[in-house]
């Protein structure tokens, strides 16, 4: 009897020192390990593969489900505390959110100029319905902005949660300091709940990359590697060319430790969530490490997971020239000029969920006249594609959200002389 007691209390510190040990880990180290194993499980267990992509599912399903409750709290909140200059403080990162999907856009329009690309279409298997035009796009932004907000928190529509929670943060101002405080302690919790989330990412990240390997492979993407090439070859100009020249332009520091530090700890996340919304926990955790204004961040990142998306202007762009160029169709500067244009307005439009700029694609190929048919098959080929395309798309997106919001605040600090190197580093 003494030695089963004497066995479970080893085992009880052998987990306990266990746990001590992953706590102390950086997280970033974790994910590492966890990447590589479940490459290794795809590759050598593939029998394992169903078990170990529930802990992804569960990983991204739990991210997923606390991200609207936290946005609205903690947009909520940051309402309700507002000092002066708050409000002001969001307006250049909003401008460098929309400058910077622009300009991605003409990014990729460049590429598509240098690298023409052609399709060989095939019919796409979705169910949902493509918007029919720009008009649209604008009309079902305006009407998510007045959704119920029960149901905009049910179905993740941060348009809506956002415009709810900034009201009622500006009813709470005239609300006594014990209501302010109770809203303030209840998006403490969110946090430490998100914490708890954030630190189950290894296990995820596992599931996901054994199952993302075991499942889809290489194969699907042979057929379609030059305009693979021509996409990411936007992608890694505008996260490691574009990006880090904005940034320079506005706190003349070098720009890319703060760039690799959010393309790390933000893009990695997203790269295998293949969602914007989805990474509003980790990125929020990132900004407050960076020592950014929790005032700001708390509404700049949900907002940014909505409209900030140069990845998702890129991939409209490019898919929507390659149609072009498939049919023959001749694109000429003004008209290159307008597509800009519709890939920014409707990159804004993209919903943050993977594969949510594609079905924007019509939209851009109705610029060309190209009908909707064909550009539902060009959505196939994007669907196809998914696999390292609305990766690394997604991971552009969400992870400049960050670099954005850092920028703008980062800015305000190199004139007044304050900004350092170490501000531009994470604390852990």
């Amino acid at each position: 009897m003494r030695n089963i007691f004497l066995n479970h209390k080893g085992g009880v510190s052998l987990f306990r020192n266990i746990s001590r040990k992953y706590r102390e880990t950086a997280l970033i180290k974790l994910i590492a390990i966890g990447l590589i194993i479940g490459i290794l499980i795809a590759l050598y267990a593939p029998a394992m593969i169903p078990a170990v992509s529930v802990l992804g599912d569960i990983f991204v399903r739990a991210l997923k489900g606390v991200a609207p409750i936290l946005v609205f709290v903690l947009v909520m909140n940051a309402m309700a505390q507002r000092t002066v200059g708050a409000g002001a403080a969001l307006k250049p990162i909003v401008r460098l959110y929309l400058i910077a999907t622009f300009l991605a856009s003409v990014v990729a329009v460049t590429f598509s100029f240098l690298f023409p690309t052609q399709l060989h279409l095939v019919v796409a298997d979705t169910a949902v319905a493509p918007p029919s035009g720009i008009v649209e796009v604008v009309h079902n932004l305006i009407l998510n902005v007045v959704d119920n907000p029960l149901h905009a928190i049910a179905n993740a529509n941060y348009i809506g949660i956002l415009a709810w929670s900034i009201l009622a943060g500006l009813a709470l101002q005239k609300a006594n300091p014990t209501t302010k405080n109770t809203v303030h302690d209840f998006a403490v919790v969110m946090t430490q709940i998100v914490l708890w989330v954030i630190r189950f990412a290894p296990f995820g990240i596992m599931g996901l990359v054994a199952d993302a390997v075991g499942t889809s492979g290489v194969d699907a993407l042979i057929s379609y590697l030059q305009l693979l090439a021509v996409l990411l070859g936007a992608f890694f100009s505008v996260a490691l060319i574009m990006n880090p020249i904005i940034v320079w332009l506005h706190i003349r520091r070098n720009p890319f430790p703060l760039v690799f530090t959010t393309l790390r700890e933000s893009g990695i996340y997203a790269f295998f969530t293949r969602s914007s919304a989805a990474n509003i926990p980790v990125n929020m955790e990132l900004c407050k490490r960076l020592g950014l204004n929790e005032e700001i961040y708390s509404i700049s990142i949900p907002l940014g997971a909505t409209i900030n998306m140069s990845g998702a202007a890129i991939t409209i762009a490019i898919l929507s020239l390659a149609a072009a160029y498939t049919l023959g169709i001749h694109v000429d500067l003004p008209t290159a000029l307008l597509l800009c244009l519709i890939a920014t307005v409707g990159a804004c439009g993209a919903s943050g969920v993977a594969g949510g700029s594609l079905l924007l694609i019509p939209v851009a190929c109705s610029s060309f006249g190209i009908s909707n048919d064909i550009a539902m098959q060009v959505v196939g080929v994007g669907f196809i594609i998914g696999v390292l395309q609305d990766s690394c798309e997604t991971a552009l997106n969400s992870s400049t959200d960050v670099l954005f919001t850092a920028t703008a605040e980062f800015a305000d600090r190199a004139k007044a002389g304050t900004l350092t190197a170490e501000d531009m580093t994470p604390k852990n």
